[in-house]
């Protein structure tokens, strides 16, 4: 038989077992063959009968077969843990990988080392007889903004960061402003949470004795210890709750009404993709009224100039200055260039 024949038997009939219940009535052929497939593995209701027969000469497996469809399960006692990880797991691990890897408190993450070689290793085995595990070749994230290079984070400092959320422990860090030279500041943080945003990773806190919750990018921290003291938490904050509140936007968390004029290709993408659920487009005189309620954020803003050939701010008039402002000064600095 060739080799990749019984390659691809072995790992079939190795996730058939991690498959099946631990208890009666236990699963059908029928079941498992399509669970088989939803899993890559495309064979016949018979040839699962076949393999399941077969296994249970070798594991306690049973049959039960007082009425049909019979249904098969480990024996009572027995152990359904098996070592090794399902082609939907490895396809996982690989995709999640490098998302979570800032997230993930060092200890833990080198339990997961093992399985994130162990999903490499097996997606590699059977890439060549397996469309399923070729999935990775067909799929892809792109990040909507410029691909800047993630800055470097230190281990020593990640770790740190990790333990203290993780003990409930204030963090003293040593922190630098790219705006200010210096060379960095001491700082005793109420750790709150960690969030990756993009490229960077941030260090949600309250910096003691302050109240007011700040964000620490993590490659701006020179070296970080653990502190002693126990983590003074703000009464009812949530990680999730703060998120929402349109913190990482960086801004306000207040509304405003936007009223603009975009140009026809800028309503078109717009209708496509809304700036909020009560975004309106009127069209009058042959232009086009945005009307939007959003977040008064940097965000906006950005967006607002990158968008600066189709797009003219009415309201709010504050925002409309400002943003004049800004293109005013970066046509002054192109001029210096010119002259």
């Amino acid at each position: 038989m060739p080799a990749s024949s019984t390659r691809n038997t072995l790992t079939r009939q190795w996730e058939l077992l991690k498959m099946l219940p631990p208890k009666n009535p236990g699963a059908t052929a029928t079941a498992l063959q399509k669970r088989l497939a939803d899993a890559g593995h495309e064979t016949s209701k018979r040839t699962v009968e076949r393999d399941l027969v077969e296994l249970s000469r070798l594991f306690p497996l049973l049959c039960n077969d007082k009425s049909m469809p019979y249904g098969w399960y480990w024996a009572p006692g027995s152990s359904a843990e098996l070592p090794g990880i399902t082609l939907s797991d490895a396809l996982t691990l690989m995709l999640v990988e490098d998302s979570i890897r800032p997230l993930i408190p060092a200890l833990m993450l080198d339990s997961l080392e093992p399985r994130f070689r162990q999903a490499r290793q097996k997606l590699h085995a059977l890439h060549e007889e397996n469309p399923s595990a070729q999935w990775l070749d067909k799929v892809a994230s792109v990040r909507p903004e410029l691909n800047l290079i993630a800055p470097q984070i230190s281990n020593d400092v990640l770790e740190s960061a990790q333990l203290a959320l993780q003990q409930d422990k204030q963090l003293k860090v040593n922190y630098y402003s790219p705006y200010k030279k210096d060379g960095g500041r001491e700082h005793c943080l109420n750790l709150l949470g960690l969030v990756q945003r993009g490229a960077i990773t941030y260090l949600v806190a309250v910096v003691e004795p302050h109240s007011d919750i700040r964000l620490f990018a993590m490659h701006r921290i020179f070296s970080a210890t653990l502190g002693e003291g126990a983590c003074n938490k703000p009464e009812g904050f949530s990680l999730a709750g703060y998120i929402a509140s349109g913190a990482f936007e960086f801004g306000r968390a207040t509304s405003i009404t936007l009223q603009a004029q975009v140009s026809s290709q800028l309503a078109s993408l717009l209708r496509e993709t809304p700036l909020s659920h009560d975004m309106r487009l009127t069209e009058t005189e042959g232009r086009t009224l945005l009307v939007a309620t959003v977040r008064d954020t940097w965000e906006l803003r950005w967006w607002i100039l990158s968008k600066a050939n189709g797009i003219q701010i009415l309201q709010p008039q504050a925002l409309r200055e400002e943003i004049v402002g800004q293109l005013q000064n970066a046509l002054a600095g192109y001029a210096e260039l010119d002259d």
